[in-house]
């Protein structure tokens, strides 16, 4: 049987890397179209050998995007985690790295017209119901790849993409505060439950017994930890309006220590397992507005600027993500918190036609292929 070709992008957004689907072009039925991004990426395989994904959760990720009918969105983006190892398929949260990508794949795929210096695009993030605005560099009308900014976790420089947020706060669990409280304590750890974009669960690495410097290769290789921080995740979970977590994603598990290279805080993050490179974008904003929160873990810890816009520097294993938040001087604790914006990078790898069995399915794209032999 032939194979199914399916029109596909694969992007760098930040430190991502993921495939990118017209939602036309991929199954109607969810389960089927489960299948569908399982056999594109190679999962569930330790070396995802048979597909593109990196081997790699920052490898192994998919957007789903189609022009948005709202009034006020141009492109509804619908993100997808594949796992690596386990054939499960994550629409349970949004990925900020891949959203710097979704702005200029709109352009390229002529879903948005561009401007001549620089594209506004409203997205719609349908994961929970929020609104970005991603600002294009576009110059002449096609999109600029390269630039001057450099972020970590990126070898090269490349041209800025300022996204902007309003409220994202409780987009994932229906408050910044999910559980209530801006202290829990699971297994007898003082934890901060936070969700500002992305769910995330803050630990003092002292009190794991860890000095929350450790190398990303440390932390991979440290059983007892990991086995911990999931006995942690598995609790908070639940508590945090997330259910039962053991399949998902969600809530990341963040490690805080003191700033060492002159940021406001250190941070170890796992998605869930396995420890990230870098920090994601929306978990960033989550770790930086926990620094606001008094009495929260990172109290004693952070380094915090003053001001109605300060930037918070979230130090990372491969260096640092800096969040600018927007304070509501009126407000105090969570309620203080109404906005946030950041820079990112992109840049289009490849566009083309990927490949997975016919029998899994037989898409329209089978039947050109027929028609060409």
């Amino acid at each position: 049987m032939l194979q199914t070709r399916i029109p596909c992008m694969l992007m760098r957004g930040g430190t991502s890397k993921g495939a990118f689907f017209l939602a036309d072009d991929l199954p109607t039925d969810p389960t089927l179209r489960d299948s569908v991004l399982l056999a594109v990426m190679g999962s569930p395989d330790p070396r995802q050998i048979d597909g593109v994904g990196g081997a790699d959760p920052l490898t192994s990720k998919v957007a789903i995007i189609r022009r948005s009918q709202r009034d006020d969105a141009d492109i509804d983006y619908l993100f997808a985690q594949v796992n690596v190892d386990k054939a499960v398929v994550d629409f349970g949260q949004n990925c900020g790295n891949i959203l710097a990508a979704v702005g200029p794949y709109a352009i390229e795929q002529g879903l948005i017209e561009p401007l001549d210096k620089l594209t506004p695009v409203r997205i719609f993030m349908e994961n929970t119901g929020q609104i970005a605005i991603a600002h294009v560099p576009t110059p002449q009308g096609y999109v600029e790849y390269e630039g001057s900014l450099r972020i970590d976790g990126v070898p090269r420089t490349a041209a800025e993409i300022l996204i902007e947020f309003a409220d994202i706060a409780g987009s994932n669990c229906g408050s910044l505060l999910p559980t209530g409280n801006v202290i829990d304590r699971f297994d007898g750890i003082e934890v901060t439950c936070i969700d500002n974009g992305m769910p995330v669960v803050l630990l003092r690495a002292a009190s794991l017994g860890r000095t929350g410097y450790e190398t990303r290769q440390q932390l991979d290789n440290d059983a007892e930890l990991k086995a911990r921080l999931e006995s942690i995740r598995l609790q908070a979970g639940p508590k945090m309006n997330l259910g039962d977590v053991a399949q998902r994603t969600v809530p990341k598990m963040t490690l805080i220590a003191e700033p060492r290279n002159g940021g406001a805080l250190t941070s170890r993050t796992f998605i869930p397992h396995r420890c990230h490179a870098s920090i994601g974008v929306l978990g960033a904003v989550s770790v930086a507005t926990a620094c606001l929160l008094p009495e929260s873990v990172t109290q004693g810890l952070a380094t915090v600027p003053q001001g109605l816009h300060p930037r918070i520097s979230v130090e990372h294993p491969s260096g640092e993500f800096s969040v600018e938040l927007q304070i509501n001087p009126a407000a105090v604790g969570e309620e203080s918190v109404i906005g946030c914006g950041l820079l990112r990078t992109a840049r289009l790898l490849f566009s083309g036609y990927v490949a997975i069995p016919g029998s899994l399915w037989d898409g329209p794209h089978a039947v050109v292929e027929k028609e060409k032999r």
